[in-house]
């Protein structure tokens, strides 16, 4: 509200008159800190534009698109400590008492077990990445792939782990509150781990046109796991050559899950198999018998390879750079490439905000306003 006294637009948005007096520069802050904070306004005022939205018809609901994207803190991106231990009591700033109220929160601090080498005092909720050279956090979108609407938005740390759950969290909530159930989930490899999958599949009922995040592949020439064939009847591999590998040869008294902590199964073949067969040194060379892991959610992953080679998906990884254009309008053109707020509270403040923005210019580009009657005579 600095200069606000002469700027004629500033008192006529506000309603102030030509003799109103102008509030102080700092009751906005004072309020987003206080009353806005508490009753959760920006949240309210962010899902109000997705109801204006679905009630004009631009929320299709069939697919939808979820990525993140770093928007760097307003820190120092060299000073800083080596654990929270290290951060001053004293000197406790409203950044430090909200990163400390989070630390068993799924988004930020309890994402990763990983402990960061580097917190900023300034503010310890950013974790510091090479990508965005310095302490960041995560801008996450979920939004209609139909005309690009963001139907829900969540600020997380910087960490895949964080996103992945953010994108759980904002399909059930965008479930719950707006009664949107979508057919299908458009992302990039980062969310096309076998747990994720899983739960979309088999939890949710969505189809995910995901890339799988698999690392399988050989690189030294020798046969991967692709080549080997899966027999779900008799839950076993078959190897080029046409021998078994089986998760057990004999039968326990007890039976046995046979499923390692990573999730995954192990099986094997026999050395009398492997031993004298002609593909040995294309399959193990270096090993007695040739193994292969296989995970325990395969059977999602296998839905989404299969999905990958559909026409759908095609159009799918062609409506998901919608998500990208929104980043880009939101760096370039709103200029939040750098967060103003500090602290977990402020970065959702911020993002809010600016999601609410961008679908008030979207309902306001694809809604035309009346025409105007023409003059008489």
């Amino acid at each position: 509200m600095r200069g606000g006294h002469l700027n004629l637009a500033y008192r006529w948005f506000c309603r102030l008159g030509l003799d109103g007096a102008v509030p102080d520069h700092s009751t906005f802050s004072k309020n987003r800190y206080g009353r806005f904070r508490d009753s959760d306004l920006l949240r309210q005022l962010f899902e109000a534009t997705v109801r204006r939205c679905m009630a004009e018809g631009i929320v299709g609901g069939q697919g939808f698109a979820v990525d993140s994207s770093l928007i760097r803190a307003d820190a120092h991106r060299q000073k800083g400590v080596a654990s929270r231990e290290e951060l001053d009591p004293e000197s406790t700033t409203r950044a430090v008492t909200e990163y400390l109220t989070v630390l068993d929160d799924a988004a930020f601090g309890a994402a990763t077990e990983v402990e960061p080498k580097f917190i900023s005092p300034t503010d310890p909720a950013a974790r510091w990445t090479a990508a965005a050279g310095g302490p960041a956090c995560c801008d996450n979108y979920l939004i209609d792939v139909e005309h690009a609407v963001i139907v829900d938005v969540e600020a997380t740390t910087a960490v895949r782990q964080a996103e992945v759950g953010a994108a759980q969290t904002m399909l059930t909530r965008t479930a719950e509150t707006f009664g949107l159930w979508p057919e299908r989930l458009v992302a990039d490899t980062g969310y096309g781990s076998a747990a994720m999958l899983d739960w979309l599949v088999h939890e949710q009922g969505i189809e995910p046109h995901i890339p799988v995040f698999d690392k399988s592949t050989r690189k030294d020439g020798t046969f991967s796991r692709s080549d080997f064939t899966y027999d779900h009847e008799r839950d076993l591999y078959v190897c080029p050559a046409g021998k078994e590998l089986m998760h057990y040869r004999r039968q326990f008294q007890q039976p046995r899950v046979g499923v390692e902590a990573e999730g995954l199964m192990r099986y094997r073949a026999t050395k009398h198999d492997c031993g004298p067969c002609a593909l040995k040194e294309r399959c193990c060379p270096k090993q007695s018998a040739r193994k292969v892991l296989r995970s325990i959610n395969e059977g999602a992953r296998d839905m989404a390879r299969d999905i990958a080679k559909t026409d759908a998906y095609a159009v799918s990884r062609c409506k998901r750079k919608k998500v990208d254009m929104l980043f880009a309008h939101l760096k370039r053109i709103l200029r939040l490439d750098r967060s103003r707020l500090r602290g977990p509270c402020g970065a959702r403040d911020e993002f809010h905000l600016a999601a609410a923005a961008q679908n008030l210019r979207k309902l306001a580009k694809l809604i035309p306003t009346g025409v105007p009657s023409a003059l008489p005579g």
